[in-house]
């Protein structure tokens, strides 16, 4: 039987948890955890692509960037973006062969674990460059925010513990790696990309790239990318086994298969926040109306069993 090809998308806290001191030690342990969830996938013989998130990563580098401005140059947000995507990366690479070998399963160094740090092209004319709404980075003090307003030209947000810049979060286009991404899948390989939603880049009249300061949502390259490598399943990963209607109120309902004419019709009625739910909602949408077979929204704990059919949230097209 030829295995289901599924990309697995989850989040930077998957590594980073809430309660955390942050330091590497927790992250390799929570990865340690992560990857023997992703291993188990794989011994159901399922074929996997791995992307993630890497908010709490990436915000942690940029603040240390800003503690030691005074001695070292600040790096621009997208190389910030790289190096979180490469730890990120090397974490799962290791941790992934690890059990893979604790397995007994068949591994060759012909067909490793692999990291393609991936940069996914923007429209330049995208109307986020003009509305800033992803807020990034270190919290500030009002004065040192109306400091960057004025210095860098920020646009800040005022939140709970202080201000934060606002950057753009443009719409994914394509993957510039895309090709190399599935060939390499196509023949067996376990790959981790698009981390963070890949580097933001535009393409100049010439073919030429460049970084941007900007965030990709991470969901919606996840579904342009399975499209890509012609995947059958789209697996989310979030906090919650089930998606649910009026979460959190006593007439909570929880999902479990639905159209994408009722996952539209659910999101038009405002149960699926923009903070939150909405943009996984949107994914597995995008997904399953461009052929996809299903989208799946669960929780790590119950992936293989909502990749099964026992459980999970299941988007199809009809």
């Amino acid at each position: 039987m030829i295995p289901k090809k599924v990309v697995v998308a989850f989040g930077g806290n998957a590594l980073q948890q809430s309660g955390d001191k942050g330091d590497i030690e927790s992250q390799f342990r929570n990865a340690k955890e992560t990857c023997k969830r992703l291993v188990d996938i794989i011994q159901g013989r399922y074929s996997i692509l791995i992307t993630h998130g890497n908010g709490p990563q990436i915000g942690e580098i940029m603040l240390k960037d800003e503690y030691s401005k005074d001695l070292f140059s600040p790096m621009p947000m997208d190389v910030c973006g790289a190096e979180s995507r490469g730890m990120i990366g090397y974490m799962i690479q290791r941790y992934t062969v690890n059990y893979l070998k604790q397995q007994k399963r068949c591994y060759s160094m012909n067909f490793p674990v692999i990291t393609i740090l991936t940069q996914t092209l923007v429209d330049a004319d995208d109307p986020a460059f003009s509305n800033p709404t992803k807020p990034i980075g270190p919290y500030y003090t009002r004065q040192q925010a109306e400091a960057m307003e004025k210095e860098k030209g920020w646009k800040m947000v005022e939140q709970k513990d202080g201000y934060r810049r606002l950057v753009p979060s443009p719409a994914p286009v394509d993957i510039i790696e895309g090709p190399a991404i599935r060939t390499l899948f196509a023949e067996g390989w376990i790959i981790i990309a698009c981390g963070g939603g890949g580097i933001p880049v535009i393409q100049r009249k010439d073919g030429t790239l460049y970084g941007i300061e900007g965030v990709v949502d991470k969901d919606h390259t996840a579904a342009m990318l399975a499209r890509i490598v012609n995947a059958d399943i789209l697996l989310i990963l979030t906090a919650v086994e089930k998606v649910s209607l009026n979460f959190g109120k006593p007439d909570e309902t929880v999902l479990d298969t639905i159209t994408v004419e009722q996952a539209k019709q659910y999101q038009a009625e405002g149960h699926f926040p923009a903070g939150s739910m909405g943009p996984k909602i949107a994914a597995a949408i995008r997904f399953v109306e461009e052929g996809g077979e299903k989208a799946i929204i669960t929780s790590f704990k119950c992936a293989l069993k909502a990749l099964q059919g026992k459980t999970g949230t299941t988007i199809t097209a009809s």
